[in-house]
């Protein structure tokens, strides 16, 4: 899928629950795009988003859970 072809402002963004917003390193996520995870720093809402494929993004995921 390309990136080209989804249209980011319309998709619903949210950030971890563990994110207090005082430490400034804050990743927003979409779930709404098959077989990808649209990720972007929340500083920079209007900057790069960046597509994760789905087995790459359970992989960190279950890492970061893991740490």
């Amino acid at each position: 899928m390309s990136a080209a072809r989804i249209d980011m402002a319309i998709v619903s963004w949210r950030k971890s629950t563990y994110s207090d917003g005082g430490g400034g390193d804050c990743l927003e996520v979409a779930d709404q795009i098959p077989g990808a995870v649209p990720v972007r720093d929340s500083k920079d809402l209007a900057g790069p988003v960046i597509l994760v494929g789905n087995a790459a993004w359970n992989a960190f995921v279950q890492h970061v859970r893991e740490a």
